[in-house]
């Protein structure tokens, strides 16, 4: 009861209570810091021989390692170590000269040695950022973005063992092994995120970086990213943070954007109800668009952190200096690169380095080509990538090979068919992509025009049009196209549109 709005009357019973004003969301400071759980792509476990392959029968690919049984002891698996050092070589990242192996105490039912081989005071990885892309933030949300170029501070990346896999049945739960002990980095973030876009957009580039360098697959649908979400509101003038929140269970980036947006909402509305927050792990409902309380948050102590006994630590120079070499050219470099060496748009710079595999098929389809690299672009993002999601194929499984896409878009350039004939020529190709697309345009007839044909329609176009021509030399050289698309129809699609819109203009301007 707020004393100040409230009375006893005579008789004892209270006046109703006046609510307090709610005060607008957009008034509290929201702070987010994300928990990313990363699985590093490697052939065997953290600390055993056992293959981590998915979709494999359950508890198939264990051993007394990795089961926890009594004596059996761990091994250091080399490749993850480097690939974690190398994600944090990509996120500007520094590595300890030495960096040690630590136990993390708790029961649940998926941790069979009833700790978790992790990293505590010393890891792999400190400090570093993950970049901001423009285009991965939200579609719908990218000509509003408050911070372009905001990079997001990191604190750290550390290595350690997966956990199993429950599965909750309505009168059991199962539990699979397989999982166990796949190598796990952990990337924490600074809590510098504000907004749920912000959040979105960190993770799309972070699984971005990370599938660049070969770390991971990085797909959350397999389980190979995870991520908690850790969220706290306040009024304005308050310097500390609010009472952190902690969010689980979200199973795609844009689940996480939907929790955030709720959680945020949940959070104010308790604040400015009067109630207190208390610290908490909260799981999220997505069916249900809610969030929903699981247990009390532990803290670092509660965890009884201690120097793993049967591990030394590890010098990482040399590994550092080995992985250096390995650093690929990261997306927004790429893109960078793509615009200044090929002249193409920003736009089309990011959308052809945001998968490497793309930009690798790009770059070498604009090497193979004669036309400019703007149209080879074009081909790509419009025609490629419209047949990849139709058939929900990555680029590496395209059938038709870069050199098959600039031949396809050569014979445009050359004047020899027109931009309807070469999406022909490529619909065949898809089909039968080892055939040579000049072949395919000969056997479809696509024979260049007769030229002295074109012209013919060219004059008769100018003539049943006076008033657009007219408009042309006045200026409007928009319509251009008009005329361009007039002379296209006469010759059913025969004619060559830049041969004709070249004519036109030669005619007029």
């Amino acid at each position: 009861l707020y004393p100040e709005y409230c009375s006893l009357l005579p008789h004892g019973r209270p006046l109703p209570l006046i609510p307090l004003p709610s005060m607008p969301r957009e008034d509290y400071i929201v702070t987010i810091g994300l928990e990313v759980h990363c699985q590093v792509d490697t052939e065997s476990k953290m600390f055993c021989g056992c293959r981590t392959s998915f979709g494999e029968e359950p508890n198939t690919n264990v051993c007394p390692t990795c089961l926890g049984l009594p004596g059996a002891l761990p091994v250091l698996n080399k490749k993850a170590i480097e690939q974690t050092i190398l994600s944090g070589l990509m996120l500007d990242c520094t590595t300890p000269e030495i960096s040690k192996w630590d136990r993390k105490n708790y029961f649940y039912p998926d941790m069979p040695k009833n700790y978790q081989i992790s990293q505590f005071d010393l890891p792999l990885c400190l400090g570093g950022a993950v970049p901001l892309y423009h285009h991965n933030y939200p579609k719908d949300y990218q000509k509003n973005i408050a911070n372009p170029g905001k990079k997001i501070g990191l604190t750290r990346i550390h290595l350690e063992e997966d956990v199993a896999k429950s599965t909750h049945l309505p009168n059991s739960s199962v539990i699979d092994f397989n999982r166990a002990g796949t190598p796990l980095m952990e990337l924490v973030s600074e809590p510098e995120i504000e907004t749920p876009e912000e959040a979105f957009a960190y993770l799309k580039t972070l699984q971005q970086i990370l599938i660049y360098g070969g770390i991971s697959d990085a797909d959350m649908e397999k389980g190979q990213l995870r991520c908690d979400v850790n969220v706290s509101v306040r009024p304005p003038g308050q310097k500390e943070l609010g009472v952190k929140i902690e969010l689980k269970n979200m199973n795609s980036i844009s689940a996480v954007r939907r929790a955030l947006h709720h959680e945020i909402q949940r959070q104010c509305d308790e604040l400015d109800a009067g109630n207190q927050l208390s610290q908490a792990t909260w799981r999220w409902n997505d069916d249900a668009g809610v969030t929903e309380f699981m247990r009390g948050k532990e803290d670092a102590h509660d965890y009884r952190y201690f120097p793993d006994p049967d591990l030394l630590p590890v010098r990482s120079g040399q590994i550092v200096d080995r992985m250096r070499e390995h650093v690929p050219e990261l997306p927004h470099e790429k893109a960078a690169r793509f615009e200044s060496d090929y002249e193409i748009t920003t736009y089309d710079a990011n959308v052809l380095a945001a998968d490497r595999n793309l930009a690798d098929y790009f770059e070498a389809a604009a090497k193979s080509s004669s036309a400019k690299p703007k149209k080879t672009a074009n081909w790509v993002i419009n025609t490629l990538l419209k047949h990849l999601n139709e058939e929900n194929l990555p680029v590496a499984d395209s059938p038709v090979a870069p050199a098959r896409l600039a031949g396809t878009v050569d014979l445009v350039e050359a004047g020899t068919v027109s931009n309807n004939q070469a999406r022909e020529i490529f619909e065949a190709l898809w089909q039968s992509p080892d055939r040579d697309p000049a072949e395919i345009a000969k056997e479809m007839g696509f024979e260049p025009a007769d030229a002295g044909a074109i012209e013919a329609l060219i004059d008769e176009v100018l003539t049943a049009n006076p008033e657009k021509v007219a408009e042309i030399k006045g200026g409007n050289e928009k319509l251009v196209n008009f005329l361009t698309g007039q002379v296209m129809k006469a010759s059913k699609g025969k004619a060559n549109p830049k041969q004709v819109t070249d004519s036109l203009r030669a005619k007029l301007l």
